[in-house]
């Protein structure tokens, strides 16, 4: 990584600040001043700033349970977002791996981690996502056959996937697939002529949404749960 991303992510500096401190001359890199932020570094190497080493912080693996009104974003002048959440000393570290729109609450992932990230987000991994939908109708026989036989959505050539549907009364589904295309669910139940009137993340791959956490709130992953993502569903 730079060497300014460093400084930012192993003190309390901003990505900015880390710059300025860099082009002042207060930074060794293995014992030599460098004044370049851009410098390539690894977690091996031995950076000082002042008179003090800079250690990267252990990866990051947290669930939230994101409230409505959110944005899944890592900063926005106008809206809250998912980060705000977070105390300040985390959240500069973490990035978001499987948005969810501003509206919908539920499961949110959050990790420090790119590699782990890219498990969650990549189509080949196909990893499974389930929500829980408020349907503005009941769901007819023929428009769940149709969610789990796969559906075109408007303005796409190519039908989804094949979904799962369980039916937990007239109005209310929980929906699994394995894609993650644009608005993706409520274009699914769209294409079978009802609509969405809310929408909730119950998990991804094995990891489930903890109960215990309110809207807002947020906790640590367990080994397993970490280790969940990069095993086969």
């Amino acid at each position: 990584m730079r060497l300014d991303q460093h400084i930012a992510s192993s003190s309390e500096l901003s990505r900015k600040d880390a710059r300025r401190v860099v082009i002042s001359g207060r930074v060794s890199v293995n014992g030599t001043r460098c004044k370049s932020a851009s410098t390539h570094v690894t977690e091996h190497d031995q950076i000082m700033l002042d008179d003090r080493f800079l250690t990267l912080p252990g990866a990051l693996y947290l669930m939230m349970n994101k409230p409505a009104g959110v944005i899944s974003a890592t900063r926005d002048s106008n809206q809250p977002t998912a980060l705000d959440l977070l105390p300040a000393d985390m959240a500069r570290h973490v990035h978001i791996a499987g948005r969810l729109d501003k509206d919908t609450t539920g499961l949110l992932l959050l990790t420090s981690d790119g590699k782990w990230s890219h498990q969650v987000t990549s189509p080949r991994r196909d990893c499974a996502k389930t929500y829980q939908i408020l349907l503005a109708e009941s769901l007819s026989e023929d428009a769940r056959l149709s969610l789990e036989q796969g559906v075109l959505l408007n303005g796409e050539d190519k039908p989804t996937q094949p979904a799962r549907v369980v039916v937990r009364a007239p109005t209310t589904i929980e929906l699994t697939i394995r894609e993650g295309r644009y608005h993706q669910v409520k274009r699914m139940l769209a294409a079978v002529g009802n609509h969405v009137a809310a929408l909730h993340r119950l998990s991804i791959g094995s990891i489930v949404l903890d109960d215990a956490l309110a809207p807002g709130q947020h906790r640590t992953l367990t080994a397993a749960e970490i280790a969940a993502i990069t095993e086969p569903d």
